[in-house]
């Protein structure tokens, strides 16, 4: 994208004026979109984004900006503009770039580019999700189905003599069932990708992925409301780490511990949750939708057990704060895109498995709800407090399974939850999610076995269950 060269020319402006470190995040990136509505393609759209960040920063502060003129000329201009945030003596930093090909970690291996897979190809695997769904049940009036990918090709330079590239491949199918009865109506998705290439998807179990959408959605039409109380509550796994990654992962990020606006500043050796959950940030996992062979920083992507047996152990941090906290980068710094700063983010982010299965979680368990599939929410990120929709649950019964209830919310509070997990399955899984914050929206795995929470306040408008 840019040679060595320029680069070394770009860094010599931006840090005339007393900066003590600049940085180079260059993107060239294909995305790929097609959507089919009951059948028929809705829509598709291709999009290419070119385009280079420069990161300029003085102890604390930091200054960013972005263009699209990846000249020489171009990016001199954008140095002079950022270096006029500062008014000291050049520091006269020396280094010398050694380059690194982060293909080499072997976390993302692609075969072919999504770029360059033909429309026809991907049209033939949103086929195989729509007519699985087609034939289910004709109280089923609208299903929608999307692939969309990208392609990503990165190089970063930065001032103390990192020069390394890498490449992305992210793909996901996503598809939603609506149905109505009369004056009822529901609807349920589910999402299946990684950052691998789109052949990947021949080992994909796409009918039955289509096949568990519409089931919960037509269990979920007929279901009455949930009653509000307060429950043992069992979470599955998979996209069930939804909660753990808002309610908790959010705050183990240095974006807000190193402001002070986590409720885990300054607890790292302290106890934080029950003696039986271990959480975890993996960005190294093979093809995973959240790896990534190094980080939006280059700093290589690593394995971070981030609560062991409920001590906290660690935080996910970036350079930047780095230098306000005075602990080492963990590999987490993530951006969407060279108009992005990047700062600490998640990665693929899940509780450990426990030592109970499946069947004992349930048949331990007099009165509560099952929460079989997790839907959206909101988080306090300085208090922990939640809020999160079931998208498909039921209640359990003297340790059985038995009727499926709609309308179910989760209300508690992070640090609680935690502390009241008492059981923690063997079959941990992945949730495919995108995840927005501060350096934009990005592809984040959350995942954890079927867990147990003692006691948690349920929301619900029904009567008897």
């Amino acid at each position: 994208m840019i040679t060595k060269e320029i680069a070394k020319k770009v860094f010599d402006e931006a840090l005339s004026t007393g900066a003590d470190f600049a940085e180079l995040f260059c993107e060239d990136t294909y995305e790929n979109l097609i959507q089919m509505l009951s059948g028929k393609i809705e829509s598709a759209s291709t999009k290419h984004k070119y385009g280079i960040g420069l990161r300029v920063l003085l102890d604390l502060q930091e200054v960013y900006g972005y263009t699209s003129d990846c000249s020489l000329e171009g990016l001199l201009k954008l140095a002079k503009k950022l270096k006029g945030a500062y008014n000291a003596a050049p520091k006269g930093i020396s280094y010398e770039f050694k380059y690194e090909d982060a293909t080499k970690n072997g976390y993302v291996k692609i075969n072919r580019y999504s770029k360059d897979v033909p429309q026809e190809e991907k049209i033939a695997y949103l086929h195989t999700v729509d007519d699985v769904m087609a034939g289910y049940d004709k109280r089923i009036v609208q299903r929608i189905v999307t692939i969309n990918d990208k392609t990503q090709f990165v190089t970063i330079f930065n001032t103390k003599g990192k020069y390394i590239t890498d490449i992305r491949n992210q793909q996901r199918i996503g598809a939603q069932a609506v149905a109505k009865d009369g004056a009822k109506s529901q609807s349920n998705g589910g999402t299946i990708g990684g950052n691998f290439d789109i052949d990947c998807y021949k080992n994909k179990d796409l009918k039955n992925f289509a096949l568990d959408i519409c089931e919960a959605c037509i269990k979920m039409l007929d279901a009455p409301e949930m009653v509000g109380g307060v429950y043992p509550v069992i979470i599955h796994n998979g996209f069930g780490g939804v909660l753990f990654h808002e309610a908790c992962g959010h705050s183990l990020e240095a974006t807000s511990v190193a402001k002070g606006l986590s409720v885990f500043t300054g607890k790292k050796g302290q106890k934080i949750a029950s003696d039986i959950v271990t959480a975890i940030d993996d960005g190294t996992i093979y093809n995973e939708w959240g790896s990534t062979n190094c980080d939006d920083e280059g700093n290589p992507t690593k394995c971070n057990v981030l609560i062991k047996n409920g001590v906290l152990n660690s935080y996910m941090i970036d350079d930047r704060n780095n230098r306000r906290m005075k602990m080492e980068s963990t590999g987490n710094s993530r951006r969407e895109s060279y108009r992005y700063s990047p700062t600490s983010r998640m990665t693929n982010t899940y509780i450990a498995n426990g030592n109970s299965t499946f069947e004992e979680i349930i048949a331990s368990t007099k009165y509560g709800l099952f929460a079989k599939s997790m839907g959206g929410g909101s988080v306090n990120p300085v208090t922990g407090e939640f809020n999160f929709a079931v998208n498909e649950g039921y209640m359990v019964e003297d340790g059985k399974i038995t009727h499926p209830v709609r309308g179910a919310t989760l209300i508690g509070n992070g640090s609680n939850a935690l502390f009241n997990i008492d059981m923690i399955a063997n079959n941990q899984t992945f949730g495919h999610g995108v995840c927005g914050s501060k350096s934009g929206s990005i592809p984040a795995n959350v995942g954890e076995p079927t867990i147990r929470i003692q006691n948690m306040t349920v929301g619900g408008s029904g009567g008897k269950n």
